[in-house]
């Protein structure tokens, strides 16, 4: 039998080990929303999908899909889901590489405020909801940059949902303003997430293999 999309999520995440490398096992992670990260050019990816690096350089969208799946979520998946707003991260967890992961997890980009337009209840309602980017990246988006002869690298995003009723905001100060390479290295998103209240709503990843030396 088929998996659902939710499910499907959590299994593919396990067979490449992003749970545990990325997400705890403990952390009993269970996916409510669905989304795809889609790159200049229409280039999307979703599970597993593998990449040229040059078809990452520039930063993506993402893109939310629409899910109803009960009663209960109806409400997040009309009108009142566009006050929900975002946080995501990418990140990197065979840096240098798979092998040898002395600096896991690089941070690739840290983008806040993200919302998802409001779905029509409509049934010409639209299927295809390209996130609204509110504020400017805390982390600058940096493209994968697998270093030669490193193996395939998993390029995760983690999708968290800020606390309802504020403006989440970071610090100055905080790590996740660094922008330089070595202020990158050894970086733990799912810690980042508890920190600072947010809740893992989603996860995605795609795969980009080095250039052999």
């Amino acid at each position: 039998m088929a998996l659902d999309p939710l499910s499907a999520v959590v299994t593919a995440l396990e067979r490449e080990s992003i749970i545990p490398d990325v997400i705890p096992k403990t952390s009993g992670f269970v996916p409510t929303v669905l989304f795809s990260v889609i790159y200049p050019g229409g280039i999307e990816a979703v599970l597993s999908t593998e990449l040229l690096r040059d078809n990452t350089l520039e930063e993506p969208e993402i893109n939310f899909t629409p899910m109803v799946t009960s009663d209960e979520t109806a409400g997040d998946l009309t009108g009142d889901r566009g006050e929900t707003s975002y946080t995501l991260v990418m990140t990197d967890p065979d840096a240098p590489s798979r092998a040898d992961p002395k600096y896991r997890q690089f941070r690739h980009w840290v983008i806040t405020g993200l919302k998802s337009p409001a779905i029509s209840s409509s049934p010409s309602g639209t299927s295809s909801l390209i996130a609204l980017k509110t504020r400017a990246s805390i982390t600058p988006y940096r493209p994968p940059g697998p270093p030669p002869g490193s193996g395939s690298h998993r390029y995760c995003f983690l999708l968290f949902q800020e606390p309802a009723g504020n403006t989440f905001t970071i610090p100055e100060g905080a790590k996740e303003h660094g922008a330089a390479l070595e202020e990158r290295r050894s970086w733990n998103a799912f810690e980042f997430g508890t920190q600072y209240g947010l809740k893992l709503v989603g996860a995605n990843y795609f795969i980009v293999k080095s250039v052999d030396v």
